[in-house]
């Protein structure tokens, strides 16, 4: 075997099939193939890929991130088949497509890969934007060259908006109006995760009396404006719990070191789960992926990360549909229009800067009555936003339609 043959031999399956190198050792001939970039995009689409499974549909899910393949395998095992995508040059993703033979193409948000759209074009493979958003950080360099997208995204029947901002920025790239349908956002369609309640509160509090301030998602320098807000909330709280949650799995080491040059005392998720007799310390350092969602479900106070530097927040809706209204920093653009909706539902909180997220925790832990009216506001909030799955599915029909005649 020749040196560079070796080294595509010892590729790890993520880069060969990026490559295109190797493919799915499964033929998923027949399917619908949807794209998802990453983590994010593959939990929104969950319960529209659930659904889809469920009429008996078969699946293909492409993703481009390590942390994307992951999710999807937590979250679908293995009835769905998953593979990363292609990359986007001459030929790569025309062999994963006729590799699987996809009878139609979701794609979710604005991944819009112009190799992917021809290839579908030329093998006249219908495609369908789900859940389209062009975020406000994006939006300039689409407009800029828009001349190339109207080009590029003709090959797209029909793009399902997730808000009539998202539908505008379509239109002024120069989409017609008859392919563009604002439907809402397929994040408002997640149901309340199949927990155990009570057994996760018993591990971060035995007691199951103190509040839990979970800060979920956070970037760097987060943790740390976080952790200087601590002795505040204490002396309102004493037996406060603060669990903090890094986004990236990369910077779980770093957090444990500013935990420590902070003079704190804290416990990690995979002690707590080796060593379920040891009582918790007052601040959980969560070090393991796929925690979140549950822990949502006993906390009392849920800040949102990315907020308070200009990332632009994360999801909102995953602690809402969990009963818990939301307290978050400024950056919420891509968010914008749920964060928007939510606060003015008085289910969210948003500090215009790192002070009044500080005040306002403060807030919610000296006046209980207004913490529980926030979290029931969140509540009432999901409930009147769970029709967003039938409208998705309902426009989508006519294509279902023709995948079941055939």
């Amino acid at each position: 075997m020749s040196e560079s043959n070796s080294t595509i031999h010892e590729l790890p399956i993520k880069w060969k099939q990026h490559l295109a190198i190797a493919l799915p050792a499964y033929n998923s001939s027949e399917c619908i193939w949807i794209h998802a970039c990453s983590v994010g995009e593959v939990a929104s689409i969950a319960p529209l890929v659930n659904t889809l499974f469920e009429q008996h549909y078969n699946i293909h899910l492409s993703v481009v991130t390590k942390t994307g393949m992951q999710h999807a395998k937590r979250v679908f095992g293995e009835r769905v088949h998953t593979s990363y995508l292609p990359w986007d040059l001459p030929g790569r993703v025309a062999k994963l497509v006729d590799h699987i033979k996809p009878k139609l193409l979701l794609l979710t948000e604005t991944e819009f890969w112009p190799g992917m759209l021809s290839a579908c074009e030329k093998r006249e493979i219908p495609i369908i934007g789900i859940n389209t958003r062009i975020s406000d950080r994006s939006f300039p360099r689409y407009r800029a060259t828009k001349w190339l997208w109207k080009r590029w995204l003709k090959p797209v029947q029909l793009f399902l908006a997730q808000s009539n901002i998202d539908a505008g920025r379509l239109a002024e790239l120069g989409i017609e109006a008859d392919r563009i349908k604002p439907v809402g956002n397929l994040k408002y369609a997640i149901t309340p995760p199949e927990v155990d309640a009570e057994q996760v509160r018993q591990k971060v509090d035995p007691s199951k009396a103190r509040p839990i301030l979970l800060a979920a998602s956070t970037h760097q320098n987060e943790e740390r404006q976080i952790l200087s807000m601590l002795p505040l909330w204490k002396e309102v709280s004493p037996e406060l719990i603060l669990i903090l949650v890094p986004r990236h799995p990369e910077r779980f080491d770093s957090v444990a070191t500013q935990i420590e040059e902070a003079g704190a005392r804290f416990s990690r998720w995979s002690e707590l789960e080796t060593q379920p007799n040891q009582p918790p310390e007052s601040i959980i350092l969560v070090d393991a992926m796929g925690v979140l969602q549950k822990l949502y479900t006993v906390t009392d106070i849920a800040f949102i990360g990315g907020s308070l530097i200009p990332i632009g927040g994360h999801n909102p809706l995953e602690p809402a549909i969990c009963g818990r209204g939301v307290v978050t920093g400024p950056h919420v653009q891509n968010f914008r229009e749920i964060m928007r909706e939510m606060q003015s539902a008085q289910a969210a909180i948003v500090g215009s800067d790192a002070l009044e997220v500080e005040h306002a925790v403060l807030r919610l832990l000296k006046h209980p009555d207004e913490l529980r009216n926030l979290n029931a506001n969140a509540t009432i909030y999901m409930n009147e936003k769970s029709s967003v799955l039938e409208r998705v599915v309902h426009a989508i029909e006519p294509w279902l339609k023709q995948l079941k005649s055939n």
